[in-house]
């Protein structure tokens, strides 16, 4: 009989060990919520899945059930959603992803990986959007302007220790998490790409972040309420 990889073996260990919690922030997300919920429980079948729902008015919270660990009602707003999941939250470690994302095989193994450093509190998942020239420079620009800027957005995976809450280190992984377009294509692929850059570049010039946001809200998030109120 052979015996498995002492490597694989190894990772094997680590994701059974570290327990996952996942938490998914959603708002009338109906066409999405069940291939996801499917999709995220092929990739990580070991995790807890968390749907936090914003207050949904086309069934997303009812599709849900059953395709979840647990279904929490939460106010409306990503951040609060997230917040609200992460109370709910029974593992070690806590990832975030979005509902129009699709993970990468062997997502745990590998936040294990990363997380087996004790100077790690948590890390990210460097995104992939479609081919193309505008989104081959967005999700370049995207990741070292990050790095550079110390920040990251919900896109990226965010995972993290349940128990931490200051920054000691945070290690991103070359794995790539495949991200929805569905933004770049309502608002415009060289627009939002441009937007995303005109922001970071304010940030790093100290415009406060409430001017910033009344930017990101006016050209960013316009064009999607209809189509994609919670992308």
């Amino acid at each position: 009989m052979r015996l498995p990889d002492r490597h694989l073996a190894d990772d094997l260990e680590k994701s059974v060990r570290m327990q996952f919690s996942i938490i998914v922030p959603v708002f009338n997300e109906a066409p999405l919520i069940r291939p996801f919920l499917q999709h995220l429980r092929e990739r990580a079948p070991e995790a807890e899945i968390i749907v936090t729902d914003g207050g949904s008015s086309d069934g997303t919270d009812r599709l849900a059930l059953g395709f979840c660990d647990q279904l929490v009602a939460s106010d409306r707003g990503r951040a609060r959603q997230m917040n609200t999941g992460a109370r709910a939250a029974r593992g070690d470690v806590l990832w975030f992803v979005h509902v129009d994302a699709e993970v990468p095989q062997g997502c745990l193994n590998e936040i294990s990986r990363i997380m087996d450093d004790p100077n790690v509190v948590g890390g990210y998942f460097r995104i992939r959007l479609p081919r193309g020239l505008v989104y081959r420079l967005t999700d370049s620009f995207a990741h070292y302007a990050g790095i550079l800027l110390r920040m990251r957005c919900g896109d990226h995976g965010i995972f993290c220790r349940r128990a931490a809450f200051l920054d000691i280190r945070v290690q991103y992984s070359e794995r790539r998490i495949r991200v929805s377009p569905r933004r770049y294509e309502v608002v415009g692929r060289t627009r939002l790409t441009l937007a995303y850059g005109v922001i970071a570049t304010l940030y790093v010039f100290g415009v406060p972040l409430s001017a910033l946001a009344r930017i990101y809200r006016r050209v960013c998030c316009k064009e999607c309420e209809v189509i994609a109120p919670n992308a």
